[in-house]
């Protein structure tokens, strides 16, 4: 067999096992350069060190086979991009995971308020609003208020995009009747982007391209509780007391460098990947939500909101004018003026809402 090496010396240089070099032949990942014929052994090359050691790192990743299989049919650069892709995703995916553990943890030690206050039933007064932005020739954001859900979705350009945001959203609207307690809020949303998802899917398998894409981002009333359900780069924001608080964080490439302390938030607003999302819903399943349940007070401003707006309204404009007199239609109007001030160069879908005692509030959403 001239200069190859038998399985055993070859798993010893490559820190593996015979049993994992096995199993690499089975599966397609790494095939011995010569079989002996007779007696079935296996050899390999030298120079097939180096990728039977990725493959033990991308194991060790944690990374699927089938994706491991993907990876290494890649040349060098795009091999790496496809890692920090996974990475990200698995970043991503561990804390939703920790946000939904925290709950659990507060649900059953009792610290998440289990002795809900029943005497305030709490109501919203609504305004919805998208528009195309100067310089686009189509609207794929949808927005869309009522008395127990706010919603906004951004697709992606291209064709089935604004069709995969209104499905997003219409999945959702059944949780206007269904009213699930407080504690089931969680389970209901996740059910309600199950329902989008494969919405999602019957748009893609009408595109050409077969793909799709929508940012989602919405909340649910039930009592004084409200539930979150957010993925992509749409926003929602809380104005409470005279300050402005951020509810959801981007599913952006550059909010992850940003997390990651390689880019600051003010190089990130001219990167040239700023609009690459990490996560969004496509109808395959493949990123979850970010899932959070949140107290609801009397006198909170809430605002949901595509990239189009927070793009080129800087939050101290967008505190400004969520604090000022007027009620959530005119708040609306003001922040789409502003978008378009400033260029309007993105759709621009906006939310806005207040919450009040029921009794002051019409069945409309607008004051008594």
């Amino acid at each position: 067999m001239g200069d190859l090496l038998t399985i055993g010396t070859f798993a010893r240089a490559a820190r593996l096992s015979p049993k994992a070099l096995r199993l690499y032949d089975e599966l397609g990942l790494l095939r011995p350069a010569a079989v002996d014929g007779e007696s079935g052994y296996r050899y390999y090359d030298p120079g097939q060190l180096e990728q039977a050691r990725l493959i033990a790192w991308l194991r060790r990743l944690g990374m699927p086979l089938a994706r491991i299989r993907q990876v290494c049919g890649l040349p060098a650069p795009d091999a790496a991009e496809a890692v920090a892709a996974y990475w990200r995703q698995v970043t991503a995916e561990t804390a939703a995971r920790g946000r939904l553990a925290a709950f659990l943890v507060d649900h059953l030690s009792g610290r998440n308020g289990a002795v809900e206050d029943t005497t305030t039933t709490l109501g919203i007064r609504h305004a919805a609003r998208s528009e195309p932005g100067r310089v686009r020739t189509s609207n794929e954001d949808v927005a869309y208020a009522g008395d127990r859900l706010l919603a906004v979705a951004d697709g992606m350009r291209g064709p089935g995009g604004d069709r995969a945001a209104a499905a997003a959203v219409d999945a959702l609207k059944r949780l206007r009747t269904l009213s699930p307690p407080p504690e089931d809020l969680l389970g209901a949303l996740a059910d309600a982007v199950g329902d989008a998802e494969r919405a999602i899917r019957d748009v893609a398998a009408s595109t050409p391209s077969g793909q799709v894409v929508t940012t989602l981002t919405a909340l649910v009333w039930s009592g004084t509780r409200l539930g979150l359900v957010h993925v992509g780069d749409s926003r929602a924001y809380l104005l409470r007391d005279g300050g402005l608080f951020q509810l959801t964080d981007d599913h952006t490439y550059v909010q992850s460098l940003i997390d990651q302390g390689r880019l600051t938030p003010e190089e990130a607003v001219s990167h040239p990947r700023r609009s690459l999302l990490v996560r969004a819903l496509t109808g395959t399943g493949a990123s979850p939500p970010d899932l959070s349940t949140h107290d609801a007070a009397p006198g909170d401003r809430y605002l949901l909101c595509s990239d189009g707006l927070p793009g080129v309204v800087p939050a101290g404009v967008l505190r400004e004018t969520l604090a000022g007199s007027g009620g959530p239609r005119q708040a609306v109007d003001e922040l789409i003026d502003l978008a378009y001030a400033a260029g309007a160069p993105d759709n621009v879908a906006c939310v806005v809402a207040d919450v009040v005692a029921e009794e002051e509030c019409a069945a409309d959403g607008t004051p008594r």
